[in-house]
């Protein structure tokens, strides 16, 4: 291909550097101007400018690189910089090739060269340029500035080496370049230069009236010196005295015109033209920006420091003073925007400081005028505030250790920002002191920092967490929902008192001694408040230093009544029984035996229960409680005091009485069933068995019994009870399972989801489209009246079909209709054919005077209707009853009978003519009316006339001029047969016209001559051929000829999909669109990092191991679209596309949007834009522009761009006021430099969409100031590009190179990157959006036109109350998961993701109220977020899953997040099983790092009873109840393996409660249920019957089910168990990329055992154990159906844990694979590990890493770890008993014993391994003689073994059972204490031992599914099952192509 292309490229000399641009290799690449190195960036414009102008003056071009190497030099003379020595010696190559070439060129010195290349440059471009007004020549006009600015640099360092001068006229050009360049600096937006002000944006009357307001800057005191610039404003005033960064003033002062203007716009009408700021506008902005800070302020009792002037005038400037400010302060925050009240504390002081400068004040101690405490120098701003606080926030960050310390020891973002929720915080002061406590490291830490300056330990110690201490413990589940497991606990023990007294039936609670003992269920709560406070008092006591004096004496009081009540309720409780027994009776003989009075504990109760009445009183009146929480009166304080501490979040939080009542019914209902449930199915049916079990008394037993007079059989008791428990506490989540299906259903019906589901109910209601269409989204005219709302318009929700004189609307439905239909073939998701069909005229014909449906509607109906008509035979009623049934058909005839009207009108020009035609009409016009029609005139003729106008409108449409005579007998043809044929009897009128004479009845043939002269003038071909008249002969020509029915079109199911989700959106209730200037304005972010951003040739043409390309992939999975694709290139195939390198970078591009790019990404977010255009169009064209259409305004763009007021420019304008898209490409500075792909082509999508902007973090290295030392610093910037213009070759219009330019570089105090990544991407761009709505987009979205064009009605619903309490905060919006079609596994996670996003999340929101912030599509109120901590939280590891807890801490500080479902975004998911697996690893630990944190803890406890269940239910419950599923069934095994092993079981074998168990069958049932993924399932049937209907929701599931969904599902249950458990036992948790490619490779046997050993093989393996031990020895019940069923289900999941990878694993079962894996198995775990050697290369390093997370856990981690290790001696203990040779005996010996016998197993391994390391070399036969030996005696003790006391192959079994699992838990123990092995010296006996089970493991997994590949049938059922038929198909193709393509090879080689 290189050939190729070079070929083609010899003749333009001009086209090679780009060659070079793109070619990666050093050398001439290097020299690209953008490959330059951070420390000699100032050389890259120099170089810049020699790629420009080398086409036309390679020896300038050689001068100006020539230059760039001298100042390189100067920059660098020591050439530290890293790549700066290699840059310079290929620039230093370069130019010694160059010199020789060009010199050879000049005709004149160097000097005069570029003199007059200077002269002719400045001619040429700025003079010509100068007087240019509009956009485009603006940007040209600047680049051509900065360019002659270079130019001259580079001329005046050419004439010093000369020595010549400079002439006069060159210097005075030059003057006035450098005076431009000032003003002519690259914008963003708003270009705020003098010469712009006609730009179409600047003329907005809002724009001008902000602009002027700001440069109101009478009255402010300068500092002495200051220079004046023009246009001087509020903003440069505030640099100059406080010292902010120009740029950072830059940003802001647009950020703040955009946001005033755009409020001013939208509220207010213009009330006149006078440019004038409304100051309703400036206080609405103001209210948002400063509530928080306000609140701040009122919480800690000072007085803000807003004060406005008194007088009038000055108002204005005061606050827009006040605004900037703050808005300068936060985009120079850098890290500490996410800590808000942080930046309120800044803001404080430096307002007041504002305050008093512009009071005049002058300071006490000196008489002069206050100035800031840190001054106004440069920069001053950013290293004396923003640097010591970025510092400690840095410091922290390192103390984390990179998150492996615990949250504890070191202070996150939120412990940070806390710090200013106390008064303490003042103590900090202004300026800041350097030794406050704030800034204080820990002691050890100021040691380790040994490169500063040794400070000595002064102030105050560390202080440590602020307010919560995050700590490694499940007793966070309990602590957070205390109320929630004390309503649990308490109702278990209520219903096991009331089924085990009495008969056990409900009633009988009222029975007076059932009554007394439920009562006791209050001590139990007492003794849980205890718990309570104790667990507080111990998880807070690191936070102990920062707490309050009233926090501390809260928490000892709760502990010390808690403590109080504990000891009166059982004493009253003791006193109230008439005979206590036991442990009553104990405390009645302490306190002496009074008589019994059953009041005093009833008193005591009510007493105990006095302030939890008040809690449900204010439960009842939300408003009282929104009230007393926000109340800073110090009574109410007080009496809140006590209910919660006060804190600055969580207050005020409660819904509104309506939406509690909703909740409300919603969980009463659920826990009534629930508890139903438990005690009639659960707990009363084990009452009695239970009894029976415990008056049995067994006396022998099967093992060493060590209490063998134990009472009741209490073990016993607790393994049947401990399964039931568990399932109790967790069902809760089956049934908000079944509740939230049900009510989720019913929710979405109301909201009338899946309506229009499919192509026949889309044309069913396509006559009602038009009208919903303009109801929504059309902006209704001030006259119109608003529609209905109400029940009833839910039920009905009609539209008026259009009525035709309603030309507009048709016009506006036309325009946005075909926008839809033309981004659909764009998309490629249609043909040309299907678009033709697709489309409505766009030019609507004033002459027609009907609708013009679009022809797939009406496709086929006039060859059917001829037909109809042919065959009528005079039975007229039937047709016209035929005719009218179909009302498409009706429409079809009549609107080709109008344009057939018209076009012979248009046609004929001859008077006569005309009269004869006009006639003719002008009867069947009156047949018409008169109802005649079919009994008036002959039908069976019309087949013959239909030819003939076939024929014309062919002839019309090739509009050839020879065919003018065809076209003439074709007309005269028509004619006769019209008269002849049609109108038999209706001729003689005819006869009596003037031109009739010669025509007519008379039977001979008329003379030619005077036929001819009939249609003698015609006007064809038709001249001026419009586009309108076009389009009317084309679909005429369609209406005609489409013979099929257009039934199927479109028949892409992704187009059908969106086109019906579209349609039926429009009949859901959203807010009325406003107008295009009246609508928030907005923003979209999305962080990006380094994935790919456009696939190249190469990765889609590389094959894979299958040898299967990405692109033959795509093209089995899309192939009508790649059909499609082929068809808009005009290629009839592949080969031809790839001749020519356009169509190249379109294949490209086609790919790339069929993958997770941020190419698709970009796209889909920029139908925004363009939607906006459109819709600007709309509101403000004409009428006549409107007639005139959309497509007509965007064809001209190109000239109407070029004056400013053209309603194009206009358009533009617009969109840019309310439209931003920034992507922040963290990496670009860097890929740039390093010349990466991904950066060339983030540059391309700049390009493509010009309205984009990149915000990326900018390393720099600088060299120090200071010459003596020679160090190179790095310093960050926060950077926005846009693309520059066009470079355009000087001589040719042909572009040389577009490149991007800077708008904005901030510089930042350090690496912007201190927690994680997302979120600080996140954060350090959102300085650059504008708006008021911000939409987090993430890299995997996709965007589609049609739903764009209802933004503006979603962000209307800022603007309205959801159920009357707060404004929305976030919205919510659905998502469509795009990744469904790669494979099964892809299609299963997609419809679990699907049914989230849409039931699960439309619950939530309503009428749960706890919907959250899941990550993407939804829209921010981004000044509500600015001010409190932005889009998402960044610590390191607390908080993994950062998009939530900005769900989290929007709902903490009073926001409100809904959802809506009437709009929708694509997004993509993982698709093969380890990406799954990763990313629900990532989301479990995220959700155990939640479990921990400050945020769930918060809202647990401020949520009232009822919201709080419904958030634990929806995060860490869904998560906890997981865990709780698997630990149900170890708990059940492990209960069953005692009952055997001590042979309990046997003793109580008669009983039911061993026989046949029926609550325990109902709670492994229950628990197999949610194993299988009931719960996901249950919702997403419901979504898929409420969109698609329910019996595709039936076909789906049964599908699922057999392509082993419930696989899938019990799978990924254990991913969840063990990653959550995991992260809150030791922690660990990390952000695992899962890459978002396809996924159609196969993942190696080593790479599937790394992934999933412990979270999956291992725990499969030991239940196996258990199940095996079971089978063996359990004997009690083989035949009951029940019995089968449960191990069936824990079988399941064992085979489930163990072999799911490999049966997922694309080509798991070919044995060429199997053989390959295993070569790779064995040689991963034979190599050593050691310093570098990376996990995936050998096992040594993997097993150390998978250990890693003990070393950081901490005691208690290690102490649980231990402890749960012990379950694995139990097997030996009980085992060894069992044996043949051991039954007889109980004694403990035997026990002792099998130590012996591990130990000397233990001590001979270590032997071998030793002796094979001393002997092995020198006494080689010695050490073979030993191992002879060893082996021979092994051998004979076996044999002795069988003969003598008869050991049996089960007994061999047993062994094994026993003593395997004691080895593995002497491992997990030994892992456990590392440190202990590592001094003892035996850590590599461990490793032998470990490696050994490892390869046990591997065999036992490996053994079977080689088994299996051995039968090839097996791996073509996996294929099948596995992908979808697409796929499988092209597994097969491309093994013969694979085939075919090696021949082509051999023979190409042959050939060469």
């Amino acid at each position: 291909m290189s050939q190729r292309r070079g070929s083609d490229q010899q003749p333009q000399p001009q086209r090679r550097i780009l060659r070079t641009q793109t070619a990666g290799n050093l050398g001439e690449a290097m020299m690209d101007s953008e490959v330059v190195p951070s420390s000699l960036v100032e050389i890259a414009p120099i170089l810049r400018v020699a790629n420009e102008v080398e086409a036309s003056n390679p020896r300038v071009a050689y001068l100006c690189r020539f230059y760039a190497f001298e100042k390189a030099h100067r920059l660098d003379p020591t050439s530290s910089g890293r790549g700066v020595r290699q840059f310079k010696t290929a620039l230093l190559q370069r130019l010694e090739r160059e010199n020789g070439t060009t010199l050879a060129g000049r005709s004149k010195s160097d000097a005069r060269e570029i003199q007059n290349f200077y002269q002719h440059y400045y001619k040429k471009y700025i003079q010509a340029l100068q007087n240019a007004a509009d956009k485009a020549d603006r940007a040209q006009l600047t680049k051509a500035y900065q360019t002659a600015a270079v130019l001259f640099e580079v001329l005046k360092a050419v004439n010093q080496t000369e020595a010549v001068e400079v002439a006069d006229e060159i210097l005075e050009a030059h003057t006035k370049v450098a005076e431009k360049t000032q003003i002519y600096v690259p914008y963003n937006i708003l270009p705020l230069d003098p010469d712009s002000q006609n730009q179409a944006i600047m003329r907005y009357p809002e724009i001008q009236s902000t602009v002027s307001t700001l440069r109101n800057t009478r009255g402010l005191p300068w500092p002495k010196g200051h220079k004046k610039k023009i246009d001087e404003d509020i903003l440069d005033w505030l640099q100059a005295m406080f010292g902010f960064q120009k740029d950072n003033v830059a940003n802001q002062r647009e950020h703040l015109i955009l946001l005033l203007a755009n409020v001013h716009l939208r509220q207010f009408p213009k009330p006149d033209q006078q440019p004038k700021l409304d100051d309703r506008a400036l206080t609405e902005v103001m209210k948002k920006l400063f509530k928080n800070y306000k609140k701040w302020c009122k919480y800690l009792g000072r007085k803000s420091s807003l004060w406005l002037p008194t007088i009038q005038q000055e108002v204005q400037q005061r606050k827009l003073l006040y605004m900037g400010l703050y808005l300068l302060i936060w985009g120079e925050a850098a890290n500490l925007r996410f800590m808000p009240e942080c930046l309120c504390y800044i803001y404080h002081h430096m307002a007041f400081e504002l305050y008093g400068m512009l009071a005049g004040n002058v300071s006490p101690m000196t008489g002069e005028h206050i100035k800031p405490a840190y001054g106004g120098e440069e920069e001053a701003f950013l290293w004396k505030v923003v640097k010591p606080i970025y510092d400690t926030i840095a410091k922290e960050a390192r103390r984390s250790k990179d998150g492996k310390s615990k949250h504890s020891q070191w202070r996150n973002y939120d412990d940070l920002n806390e710090y200013f929720w106390s008064v303490d915080c003042f103590r900090l002061g202004w300026p800041m002191r350097a030794d406050a406590d704030f800034f204080c490291q820990p002691i050890e830490e100021i040691r380790v920092d040994k490169d500063d300056e040794k400070k000595p330990v002064t102030g105050d110690r560390w202080i440590g967490k602020i307010n919560f201490v995050e700590i490694r413990s499940f007793c966070h589940i309990f602590r957070s929902f205390d109320r929630m497991w004390s309503f649990y606990i308490l109702c278990l023990q209520a219903m096991i008192i009331i089924g085990w007294n009495g008969s056990g039936k409900l009633s009988s609670i009222f029975d007076g001694d059932v009554f007394m003992k439920v009562l006791s269920i209050f001590i139990t709560a007492a003794i849980l408040k205890l718990a309570q406070a104790v667990v507080d008092i111990v998880l807070s006591w690191k936070a102990r230093r920062s707490m309050s004096f009233y926090v501390k004496l809260r928490y000892i009081l709760k502990a010390v009544s808690a403590a109080g009540w504990v000891v009166i309720l059982p004493i009253t409780y003791a006193y109230s029984l008439k005979n206590p027994a036991g442990f009553a009776q104990t405390i009645k003989s302490w306190f002496g035996n009074s008589p019994s009075s059953p009041s005093l504990f009833v008193t005591a109760i009510l007493v105990y229960l006095a302030p939890n009445m008040l809690s449900v009183l204010l439960f009842l009146f939300p408003f009282i409680r929104r009230f007393l929480e926000r109340s800073n009166n110090k009574i109410l304080m007080l009496i809140m005091w006590w209910s919660q501490p006060r804190l600055y979040v969580g207050r005020g939080m409660h819904e509104s009485s309506i939406s509690l009542f909703k909740y409300t019914t919603f969980w009463i209902l659920l826990i009534a069933s629930k508890l139903a449930f438990s005690y009639f199915v659960e707990i009363k049916p084990l009452v009695g068995p239970t009894k029976a079990a415990m008056q049995v008394h067994v006396r022998t037993f099967q093992w060493h019994e060590f209490f063998p007079q134990a009472k009741n059989n209490i073990g016993v008791v607790i393994a049947l009870w401990a399964p039931i428990v568990l399932v109790y506490f967790m069902d809760t989540q089956i049934w908000y399972a079944i509740f939230s299906t049900i009510f989720g259903g019913i929710y979405g019906a109301f909201r009338r989801l899946g309506e229009i589901r499919t192509l026949g109910m889309l044309r069913s209601r396509f006559q009602s489209l038009p009208g919903a269409f303009n109801a929504c989204l059309i902006p209704v005219e001030k006259n119109e009246k608003t529609k209905k709302k109400g029940l009833k318009a839910t039920f009905s929700r009609k539209f008026d079909e259009v009525t035709t004189n309603k030309e507009k609307e048709e016009a506006k439905f036309a325009q946005m209709w075909n926008k839809i239909i033309s981004s659909f073939r764009e998309e490629d998701l249609i043909s040309n054919r299907e678009m033709d069909l697709l489309l409505v005229p766009y030019w609507a014909d004033r002459d027609l005077d009907l609708i013009q449906w679009p022809p797939f509607l009406l496709a086929s109906k006039i060859p059917i209707a001829l037909d109809m008509a042919k065959d009528s035979n005079g039975r007229d009623r039937e047709l016209k009853k035929r005719l009218n049934s179909d009302n498409y058909m009706h429409r079809a005839v009549q609107e080709c009978y109008a344009s057939f009207k018209i076009i012979i009108n248009v046609l004929v020009l001859g008077e006569g003519e005309k009269e004869v035609i006009n006639e003719i009409f002008s009867k069947v016009d009156e047949h018409i009316r008169e109802d005649n029609l079919l009994t008036e005139l002959n039908m069976s003729a019309l087949p013959s006339l239909y030819e003939q106008c076939v024929e014309l409108i062919e002839c019309l449409l090739a509009n050839k001029k020879e065919d003018k005579d065809r076209v003439v007998i074709v007309l005269l043809n028509m004619l006769e047969v019209v008269t002849r044929d049609i109108m038999e009897d209706d001729v003689p009128s005819l006869l009596d016209s003037s031109h009739g004479g010669s025509y007519g009845k008379n039977e001979g043939m008329t003379p030619l001559d005077q036929q001819f002269h009939f249609f003698g003038s015609l006007r064809f071909p038709v001249y001026p051929e419009t586009e309108a008249w076009k389009e009317k002969i084309r679909r005429l020509h369609l209406l005609l000829t489409v013979k099929e029915s257009a039934m199927d079109v479109p028949s892409n199911l992704e187009a059908i999909r969106r086109i019906s989700f579209f349609s039926n959106s429009l009949f859901m209730d959203m807010p009325s669109a406003p107008k295009v200037r009246n609508m928030l304005s907005f923003s979209v972010l999305t962080p990006y990092y380094s994935e790919d951003v456009l696939f190249s040739i190469n990765g889609l043409e590389k094959p894979n191991e299958d040898g299967v390309s990405i692109l033959f992939y795509l093209q089995k999975i899309f192939p009508d679209e790649w059909m499609n694709f082929l068809e808009r290139v005009n290629c009839s195939s592949e080969e031809e596309l790839r001749a020519s390198e356009e169509l190249e970078e379109e294949l490209r591009l086609w790919a790339s949007y069929r993958g997770q790019t941020l190419t698709k990404t970009v796209r889909g977010m920029m139908c925004y834009r363009k939607a906006l255009e459109l819709q600007a169009f709309l509101d403000m064209a004409k009428d006549e522009e409107l007639m005139k259409g959309y497509k007509a305004a965007e064809l001209n763009s190109e000239e109407q761009s070029k004056s400013e007021t053209s309603l194009w420019a206009q358009c533009q304008a617009v969109s840019d006021m309310k439209f931003t898209y920034v992507v922040s490409c963290q990496q670009y500075g860097t890929h740039k430099r390093s010349g990466d792909a991904r950066a060339k082509d983030i540059l391309r999508l700049m390009t493509t969409y010009p309205s984009l902007r990149v915000a990326y973090i900018d390393e720099v290295e600088e060299t120090s100031k200071d010459k003596t030392k020679k160090t190179v610093q790095k310093v960050y910037y926060s950077a926005l590009a846009k693309a520059a213009a066009p470079t355009k070759s000087i001589d040719s219009s042909e572009t040389v190179q577009t490149l991007d330019q800077v708008i904005y570089r901030i510089k930042l105090p350090g690496p912007a990157i201190l927690g994680g990544g997302k979120p600080e991407n996140q954060n350090h761009a959102i300085i650059f959006t504008r708006g008021e709505g911000l939409q987090t987009i993430d890299m995997n979205q996709d965007n589609y036109m049609e739903e764009s064009l209802k933004m503006r009605n979603l962000l209307q619903e800022f603007l309205k109350k959801h159920d009357g309490v707060r404004y929305p905060t976030i919205l919510g919006v659905r998502e469509h998961i795009f990744t469904g079609s790669v494979s099964s596994l892809a299609w299963f996670m997609s419809n679990q993701e699907t049914s989230f996003v849409t039931i699960g999340q439309r619950l939530l929101a309503h009428p749960l109220k706890v919907r959250f912030h899941y990550g993407h599509p939804d829209v921010f109120d981004r000044l509500f977020h600015l001010t409190r901590g932005g889009v998402s939280k960044a610590s390191k590891v607390i908080n993994l899953s950062e998009d939530i807890f900005a769900g989290f801490n929007s709902t903490l500080r009073e926001g409100n997040v809904t959802h809506h479902e009437y709009i929708q975004v694509g997004k993509g998911r993982d698709v093969g099983l380890n990406q799954i697996s990763l990313f629900e690893a990532k989301i479990a630990n995220g959700n155990g790092e939640q479990t921990l944190s400050r945020d769930i803890y918060r809202l647990g406890h401020r949520f009232d009873f009822f919201r709080m269940l419904s958030c634990y239910v929806t995060t860490i419950g869904f998560y906890f109840s997981t865990l709780l599923t698997v630990l149900t069934v170890y708990v059940f095994l492990y209960g069953r393996l005692y009952l055997i092993l001590s042979g309990l079981e046997k003793g109580l074998s008669t009983q039911p409660a061993i026989r046949d168990n029926k609550p325990l069958q109902v709670a492994l049932a229950s628990q197999s249920f949610v194993q299988i993924g009931f719960l996901m399932a249950l919702p997403m049937m419901m979504e898929i019957g409420l969109e698609r209907g329910f019996r595709n929701a039936l076909s789906d599931f049964i599908l699922m089910q057999l392509q082993l969904a419930a696989v899938f599902f019990t799978f990924s249950l254990g991913t969840k168990t063990h990653y959550y458990g995991r992260t809150l036992l030791h922690g660990g948790a990390e952000y695992r990329g899962t890459g978002r490619g396809f996924v159609v490779f196969h993942a190696k046997f080593a790479e599937n055992y790394r992934l999933y050993s412990r979270s999956h093989f291992v725990k499969g393996l030991e239940l196996m154990i258990l199940l095996l031990v079971y089978h063996i020895l359990g004997n009690s019940y083989r035949g009951v159906v029940a019995f089968l069923l449960i191990t069936v289900s824990i079988w399941f999941m064992v085979g489930t844990w163990l072999f799911a990878p490999f049966l997922f694993n694309p080509s798991g079962f070919e044995w060429q694979k199997i053989i390959d894996d295993w070569t790779d198995w064995n040689k991963w775990i034979s190599n050593r590990g050691g310093i570098g050697v990376p996990p995936e290369k050998s096992w040594e390093s993997w097993w150390e890493k998978e250990q890693q997370h003990l070393l950081y856990s901490g005691k208690r981690g290690i102490i649980v770890e231990i402890l749960l290790s012990l379950r694995f001696f139990i097997y030996q203990y009980g085992l060894v008993y069992h044996l043949s040779f051991t039954k007889s005996t109980q004694n403990f010996l035997v026990y002792g014993a099998s130590w012996v016998v591990i130990i000397f197993m233990l001590l001979l391994v270590k032997g071998m391994s030793v002796g094979r390391r001393r002997f092995s070399a020198n006494f080689q036969l010695l050490f073979r003689m030993i191992k002879g030996l060893v082996f021979i005696s092994f051998i004979t003790i076996f044999i002795i073994l069988i003969a003598i006391p008869h050991m049996t192959f089960k007994d061999i079994l047993l062994c094994i059972l026993a003593f395997m699992p004691t080895g593995w838990g002497l491992l997990l123990i030994a892992q456990a204490c590392k440190p202990l092995m590592q001094r003892g010296g035996i850590w590599e006996s461990i490793k032998t031992l470990a490696r050994g089970y490892e390869i046990v493991m591997g065999l036992l997994l490996f053994t079977p599914v080689a088994f299996l590949a051995w039968f090839p049938f097996v791996s073509e059922f996996q294929t099948r099952m596995l992908f979808n038929q697409a796929f499988s198909r092209g597994l097969q193709i491309s093994r013969i192509l694979g085939g075919q393509r090696k021949e082509k090879d051999r023979s190409s080689k042959s050939k060469e």
